[in-house]
Formats: C-alpha cells, structure tokens, sequence
C-alpha cells in the first residue's frame, strides 16, 4: 500500500516534478518521449510505447485510486494538475494510458461494494486498465434509449446482450464499466451498471470489435464490444439494480470537473510553441511578437489558460466543499473550458500561419494537440450534453439561488489550499444552490477602486452582476418546454451566458485569494482586469478598453514564464523544457 504522510500540497509538488523529470524535456530530441518521438508514434496510430512504460514505472494508475485503496488520489484538483504533465505532451497517452480508467473507476468509487472496489483497485495499481462503456452510437448521448442489455438470469446472474461502440482501450482492458439496460420499461430506472471482469467471462460469447481510425487523439484504442448472452455474476452489479442514470450522472460531476482541466497541459504547449516561434521569425523586419495583433493573440491565449484554470479550480474543489451543487458547475466547466481551448487554439493557429499546417518538426506538436483537443468536447458526454444538464437547473437557480444565497467559501478559490477527503456519498443530482455566482454577488461591493486597473476590474464585475441579473430574468419565465433537454436554441444560449458568467465568478474569487499573497502576478488586479474583460466580449458586450498597463503586464508574464520555462496555469509550475 502506497503511504503518504506530507502535506497535500506538497505530495503533489513531489509528483509533478517527479513525471517532469523522468518524462523529460519533450524538445529534446534524445529523449524517448520527446515531440518528435511522439509525432512519429501518432503517425503510426499508436500510442506511445516508451510513454507507457515510464507511466507504468510511476505507476500512475495510483493516481486514480482512492487512498483508502491503496492509491494516491486524494484530491480532484491536484489529480488535475498531476495528469496536466502528461497532456502537455500527448492528449493521447493521457487518454490511451489512465484518464479512461479514472472515468470508470469513478462509478466504482461512488457506488461499488467494498469488495468491489478492493479488486478494481488491485488491477489498477498492478498496472490493468479499465474501459467505460456508456454509448451506443445509435443513440448517443440519449442513455435512456440505450438496448445494450444485461438480462436477469433464473440463477440470480446476468447476461449481457448487445453491442458498445467507441469503446477507449476496449481491447487493452482488465476490466469493463458497462451501462446496461436491465429493465424493458421506459424512463430512468431501466438501466444498471456493472463492472465485468475479463479475467472471468467466457470467451466464446463475446468480441472485441475492430478498432475505429479516428482524426485525434489517432494513438488511442477506439473499438467496441459485442456481448451474447455472456454470463456476470450478481456481484457484477455496481450500486442498485435500476440506478444506472444517477450512478452515471453522479460520476459525470466529478469527471465532467477534472478531464478539461487536465487539457490546459496541451493548450499551454500549443501557447508556448507560438511564443517560441513569434519570437524567433522576422516578418517585415521585426520579429512577429512585435506586431501587435500577434502579441495581443498571444496575451488572449494565456488569459483564456487562466480563465479556463479558475473556472476548473472552483469546480474540482467544489467535488470536495460543495457536493450538492458541483452538477451545474462540472457541466458548465466540460462545456466551455474545450469551447474556450479550441478558440484559443484557432487564433495562436492563425499566428503561427504556414507552419500550422506541418505535421513534424519544431512546430509539428502544434497540429497534433489541435486535433487532439476537439477530442475532449466530446468525450462521454458532447457540449450539448453539458448545457442539456443546466437548462433544467437554471429556473429553479433563479428562483432559490441567484441574488439570495450564500457565498462560497474562500477555500473554493485557493489554488494550493488543502481539501477534505472525496465525499463520493454527498453527490446529488441537483441541489438549488449557487455559492459561486452569489460570490460573483457579494464581490461587487467589497472590489478595490484605487488604480485604473481595479476601476476597471470594478465595472466590470458589475457588468457581469447585471449580466446575470438579466439570466435570471430570462430564466425565471422559461415555459416548460423549455426546461428540458429538448429547449430552444435561445435557452441552450442561456446556459451559455450562464456557463460564462461562473467563469467571471471563479476569476473574481482566485484574485481575491491570491491578493496579498506571494504570487505577485496573481496577486495584481491587471490580469483579472484583462479575463474579466475578455469574458464580457464573450458575452457580447462591448467594455471600454483596458488601461494600457493591463495589456503590457500580461505580456510581461507570457515572456517571463516562456524564459523561465514554467506553466502558463494558475500554478506557474517549472517545466522540463
């Protein structure tokens, strides 16, 4: 069993920089798993060999179990920046290798048996993967139609009929999440989950289907499964017979929370790839970072890392401090963290020009994480999926939450703050409460309004409060067909604006905590001025301009963090290369 007794903070410092120093520095090109070696290994369509066995050597699986199970994973945030090393280097081993094996572990965690989840935990942390099988591409994210079945047998067992498709490391894994349909009625409680543990299932009466070639993420293994009549025993059942819909939607709010924010990693290099080029070419006898249109894409992308970081910051956390009402904030973070990310990725696209299109050398990292990212929308629940989980919540917000309810705490805001343990047991479906948009709220009046950078930071954020004073309005008279995943286009725009304004509220909270602190970068109100006014043209407003030395901080701090060779996050974390 793996005993940890520092810190939590610094546990997770000793991890990251031990993935960074034996992952190394990926521009090397000695180094086994450098850009280079793993372009080559994507070209390939696989995954990269000498990036699992170091994995393997790490035992990163740990990272996903429990502590109570012999693992590391204490905390969703801290897993999140661990799982950020591996992504700033390839989407696909951090897909290909663990992150699936998290996602179905989750299910275990929350609603396994003891028993059940002491051998989940021992095949992971003897290095097994595990698959989850939610979809079928005949239905999609539309779980309640799903057919895949398991049957009650007259024995007490299962049998499972049926095929699953898009399956990540279907063909790799020790053992399988299966979403099954153990009821032919309709609605909600028709579905189960089960774990299916290959190790014990007859080989005759199931297939593993042919691998899918995909765009991204082209090294992972996508294929599917075809059951007939296959035989579980009833302890396969994971939590109660007909509670797969919650058992899933309860797991989604804690996956949903951590997997775009293990994205920022690729994001990051993509930024530091542009830098690194921006700085080096000369076009009309500058270099490009002199042209301004360049260097305030450059500025835009680090300010959309921040942002994305801050709203993923308060959602993980809020797994741990405020279970009853991370439904809406896991949901609004899958939904724009990647929407962001892709933006951001198109726009430092245009500034790296011709390059962009090259698939190999210095700047060939940069076409394989934008099409890996997209990737990530997607997932085991789409954007639509996510904004489909908010509309039902926001008429019931407007009514219990927004303008009346209590803040979060400060501790939802604090990067390096330590974290109870995960309260698997308190997730719920959904709650009517919002502690980070009262925050937005009740930082209105306590902003500073001395220099021009938080005069603007203060206009802003009240920009934002009258934003969200009109999400209510609108809320609150939504007509019954439009509280349900079948709504307008205009209420999916609502759950956007809403999705937008969390963001506001995480960024407000972060500065606030890190005012006074010893991260003067974080702690100054020009890069708050600079996300907040970022995410007001999101919105569509047209906010007067920042002052000038708002612009230039944020430039400063993307070339001393390019020099310095450390993370374009919240973390400002030392890199290896």
């Amino acid at each position: 069993m793996l005993i940890a007794t520092a810190p939590q903070e610094a546990r997770v410092r000793a991890r990251i920089a031990e993935l960074e120093e034996r992952l190394g520095d990926p521009t090397d090109e000695s180094n086994e798993v450098s850009y280079t070696r793993l372009l080559e290994a994507d070209e390939a369509a696989e995954i990269s060999g000498p990036g699992e066995r170091i994995l393997d050597e790490l035992v990163l699986n740990a990272d996903f179990v429990p502590r109570a199970h012999g693992g590391r994973l204490e905390r969703i945030d801290t897993l999140v920046r661990v799982m950020r090393q591996v992504f700033r280097r390839d989407v696909s081993l951090g897909l290909g290798y663990g992150v699936t094996s998290f996602m179905a572990g989750v299910n275990v965690w929350t609603a396994g048996t003891e028993a059940q989840r002491e051998r989940l935990a021992r095949l992971m942390l003897d290095g097994g993967k595990v698959s989850v099988a939610y979809h079928e591409l005949a239905h999609g994210n539309d779980f309640v139609r799903n057919e895949f079945e398991a049957r009650p047998a007259p024995d007490g067992s299962y049998l499972l009929n049926g095929a699953k498709q898009v399956i990540n490391n279907a063909d790799r894994a020790g053992a399988w999440v299966l979403f099954s349909r153990t009821s032919p009625a309709p609605g909600s409680r028709s579905h189960s989950v089960f774990l299916a543990e290959r190790a014990g299932l007859d080989t005759d009466s199931y297939r593993v289907l042919p691998r899918y070639g995909a765009v991204g993420v082209r090294g992972c293994h996508l294929s599917g499964l075809d059951f007939t009549d296959t035989p579980v025993p009833a302890s396969a059942l994971v939590g109660e017979t007909g509670k797969g819909v919650e058992l899933a939607l309860k797991a989604f709010q804690i996956t949903r929370s951590a997997v775009p924010g293990m994205a920022l990693g690729a994001a990051d290099t993509s930024l530091r790839t542009v830098v690194r080029f921006a700085l080096g070419r000369q076009l009309y006898r500058k270099s490009v970072m002199e042209i301004p249109h360049a260097r305030a894409t450059l500025s835009g992308a680090f300010l959309d890392l921040l942002i994305c970081d801050s709203l993923s910051l308060a959602a993980t956390r809020a797994v741990h401090l405020l279970p009853e009402e991370t439904s809406v904030y896991a949901a609004a973070t899958k939904y724009l963290v990647p929407k962001v990310l892709n933006d951001a990725m198109h726009e430092l696209s245009i500034v790296l020009g011709a390059r962009f299109y090259v698939r190999e050398g210095e700047f060939g990292i940069f076409q394989k994480h934008l099409r890996d990212l997209p990737v990530l929308s997607l997932g085991h629940a789409g954007s639509a999926a996510c904004q489909a989980t908010i509309i039902p919540q926001l008429s019931r917000l407007a009514r219990r939450a927004w303008f009346s309810g209590d803040p979060a705490p400060d501790a939802l805001f604090q990067p390096r703050g330590d974290l109870p343990d995960i309260p698997f047991d308190r997730l719920t479906l959904a709650s009517g409460r919002d502690g980070l948009s009262a925050s937005l709220v009740a930082a209105v009046d306590e902003l500073p309004s001395g220099s021009p950078e938080e005069r603007a930071v203060h206009g802003l954020a009240l920009k934002m409060m009258d934003e969200l004073r009109q999400l209510q309005e609108a809320s609150l008279t939504l007509a019954p067909e439009n509280r349900t995943a079948l709504a307008s286009p205009a209420t999916f725009a609502l759950a956007d604006r809403y999705a937008v304004l969390l963001a506001a509220a995480s960024v407000i909270g972060v500065w606030r905590q890190a005012a006074g602190g010893d991260d003067p970068f974080l702690a100054d109100p020009a890069w708050l001025a600079a996300a907040l006014h970022r995410l007001a043209r999101r919105l569509g407003q047209q906010p007067p301009d920042l002052p000038g030395s708002a612009d230039a901080r944020v430039h400063e701090e993307v070339l001393r963090r390019f020099h310095r060779r450390s993370s374009y996050d919240l973390y400002d974390t030392p890199l290896a290369g």
